[in-house]
């Protein structure tokens, strides 16, 4: 499933598009390729009468369940799940049949935490826990590249404007812009 563009605004634009990284599905790959095989084994293995076809067919029935719940199942949910960093917002997606989307405005994001096993060192991945105001969290696990990611998150979230600045200065005051550091930067002059 594609990310859909409708739902972003016109001035906003999307600066990172993430899913959960590879190794993820390593585990459900050998599920299935272990089903298939072990299928393909009972049915060269299996005599041809009737007892070995309903032992094939048992064998068959049990394969399928396994494959399709610890195979198809998480692959097509890793297909599905999808972590956004726009200008603006976080938007965190997943679901196959019911999707699920949440979206956490950067100027309410107060703390990100980013966790890694030794094992997520190794491929860069990690598990970024981003907390906002209102006890809201959301938690995105198995980010690839996790430290640039978060990276990326704190300099969009000192680059996102602030509620409470809008208010300050008045109607009245105008500023020049400062030029933006980082990922959007202005052009000089």
């Amino acid at each position: 499933m594609a990310f859909p563009a409708e739902i972003l605004s016109e001035q906003e634009e999307v600066v990172l598009h993430l899913r959960p990284h590879g190794k993820s599905v390593v585990g459900p790959v050998l599920v299935l390729i272990l089903t298939v095989a072990a299928l393909v084994m009972a049915w060269v293995l299996l005599p041809d009468n009737e007892g070995g076809r309903i032992g094939l067919g048992l064998v068959a029935a049990i394969t399928i369940y396994h494959g399709a719940r610890y195979a198809v199942h998480p692959l097509a949910q890793w297909r599905c799940t999808h972590y956004v960093l726009t200008s603006d917002r976080i938007l965190l997606q997943h679901g196959i049949l019911t999707r699920e989307r949440r979206d956490l405005p950067l100027n309410r994001v107060n703390d990100h935490a980013l966790s890694q096993s030794l094992l997520d060192r190794m491929f860069g991945t990690g598990t970024l826990v981003i907390d906002s105001i209102g006890e809201q969290s959301a938690r995105l696990a198995g980010v690839p590249h996790a430290q640039q990611v978060q990276t990326t998150l704190y300099e969009l979230i000192e680059l996102s404007p602030d509620d409470d600045e809008d208010d300050e200065d008045g109607p009245d005051v105008e500023e020049a812009p400062e030029p933006r550091r980082g990922l959007f930067r202005r052009p000089v002059g």
